[in-house]
């Protein structure tokens, strides 16, 4: 075989290769952002107009959630939380526009003490997506809901479902599961 001969078959061969592993390493990051942001990856690519540009802006909350110093919760602190949050829901029963507002102040509260930003709500929801995910639809129905609580709109049945969507987070955010309980005492 002539040297022309072989490149002409070394470099199609060379070219198909590279060009499976550029598609397996990107399968391989598609499948592993949908892993770790759950139901919030394909909202991702509906509000991005499309997947590339959404696992951008997902490697992107990745890198600034890296930057961050979440830590775990005293087993002191926790318990403080656990008794705040059972108080905001007796408080329901005579005031609840009152504890869900309270509710979401608790939520804001513990997503700082857990090392979270909160200087906004969709700053929120970009920071938690990476670890919490599979629980920020619930976090968007709460709010959504103290906001009509605060306009005097919201049923108190949407209220008690705001409380609900409330507690989905409060708990996750406060069982800390990348550490085992009890860490960080």
């Amino acid at each position: 075989m002539t040297s022309g001969t072989l490149l002409a078959i070394i470099i199609p061969v060379v070219v198909v290769i590279a060009l499976i592993a550029v598609g397996t390493a990107l399968l391989m990051r598609r499948r592993r952002l949908r892993e770790r942001f759950g139901p919030e990856y394909e909202r991702s690519v509906e509000e991005a107009g499309g997947r590339r540009a959404a696992e951008r802006e997902l490697m992107d909350r990745e890198k600034r959630h890296d930057a961050l110093e979440i830590k775990p919760l005293a087993s002191s602190v926790r318990d403080r939380y656990t008794r705040e949050w059972s108080s905001v829901q007796e408080e329901f029963v005579d005031r609840p526009e009152d504890a869900v507002h309270d509710a979401d102040r608790l939520v804001t509260s513990l997503m700082r003490e857990r090392g979270y930003p909160t200087e906004g709500f969709e700053e929120q929801l970009k920071d938690l997506s990476v670890e919490h995910g599979r629980t920020l639809e619930h976090y968007r129905a709460a709010h959504e809901i103290e906001e009509l609580g605060t306009q005097r709109k919201a049923t108190t049945e949407q209220m008690r479902n705001a409380m609900v969507h409330y507690r989905a987070l409060f708990e996750e955010l406060l069982s800390d599961s990348r550490h085992p309980r009890g860490a960080g005492a």
